[in-house]
């Protein structure tokens, strides 16, 4: 079986993640620490047992969920001989959804841990500051496909920004923008008798226009950042298609942050190029039932439990 791995984004996150990883494997613990001493933080402590309004926070999130993925991803490493380095035919793709490309990266070899761990903390504060609170806004959009809603995007005031910052499955698309052209979006989706429209509970308007300096950000703070190739190829959010070089990859990086999620036809570019199991690995379901709204045919399952792991062990 031909398999991807794929890294969930913001959203999957929830207090207690991560922490029986951590009770029973010695590598997670020690992913775990390193991003604790890389933040000068005690986000391992916030993940376990902390408040989950302040996990919440957009600059928490994002490490914290990329140091979870990588404790499943050193487990697996370790503890059950899975081959991230590329020499094996068996895993084909990485991919991960917004943040998750970043966890993505480091699972390959791209990115050192620690830096990643900065990368997404200047992110997440990057993102959060670049439009006030209660300017923008982000809605997810049921029923419609991914070009019917960009032709709703497309026909709001050109004064407001309305985009479709993400295409996760057929009939699943998240519009984000200024509050009013979103509501607005909202409004005419239902017009067109759209099943079910809502704003989502967020902390600013991701992958759209408006995050235009944390875009800025990024590109300053990946310039100063060692970028290797991965050992596996990478299936970018932006392009929904392969890339290796390192300068491709940075560009790419920066373009995401106002630029499009394309899961959907991410993982269909995966299938198309022989993958036959996605696996998630990290906080959370949403990329395994995204996978399968996407392709039923694509086998898809989630790592971020000891129990997951040890179900994943007793049938390799």
């Amino acid at each position: 079986m031909t398999r991807a791995f794929i890294f969930p984004g913001q959203g999957s996150q929830f207090i207690g993640m991560g922490r029986d990883l951590a009770e029973n494997f010695s590598v997670a613990r020690d992913v775990f620490e390193e991003v604790d001493e890389a933040l000068e933080q005690n986000l391992s402590k916030l993940m376990f047992s902390g408040d989950e309004a302040e996990l919440n926070l957009t600059e928490n999130t994002q490490p914290a969920l990329m140091a979870v993925s990588m404790a499943v991803v050193r487990v697996l490493e370790k503890d059950m001989g899975i081959d991230f380095s590329g020499t094996t035919s068996e895993l084909k793709f990485v991919a991960g959804h917004s943040l998750g490309e970043y966890s993505a990266l480091t699972a390959v070899g791209s990115f050192q841990l620690t830096d990643t761990a900065k990368l997404l903390k200047i992110r997440g504060k990057a993102m959060q500051k670049a439009v006030p609170v209660g300017v923008g806004a982000m809605a997810a959009i049921l029923g419609m496909d991914f070009t019917e809603v960009t032709e709703i995007c497309n026909s709001i005031d050109s004064s407001e920004i309305c985009s479709a910052a993400n295409d996760n499955a057929f009939g699943q698309v998240v519009v984000s923008g200024h509050k009013a052209a979103v509501e607005q979006a909202i409004a005419i989706a239902k017009e067109k008798g759209v099943k079910r429209a809502v704003i989502l509970p967020v902390s600013a308007p991701f992958h759209c226009a408006l995050m235009a300096p944390a875009a800025d950000a990024m590109q300053e703070a990946l310039d100063n950042v060692e970028i290797k190739s991965p050992n596996v190829p990478l299936v970018a959010n932006v392009t929904a298609s392969v890339v290796s070089d390192t300068e491709k990859i940075k560009q790419l990086l920066v373009e995401q942050v106002t630029g499009t999620v394309r899961w959907r036809e991410s993982v269909l570019y995966m299938k198309e190029n022989g993958v036959s199991e996605l696996i998630e690995l990290g906080a959370g379901k949403v990329l395994s039932g995204l996978t399968r709204r996407i392709d039923r045919e694509l086998s898809s399952k989630s790592i971020g439990t000891v129990e997951a792991l040890d179900s994943f062990a007793a049938n390799l």
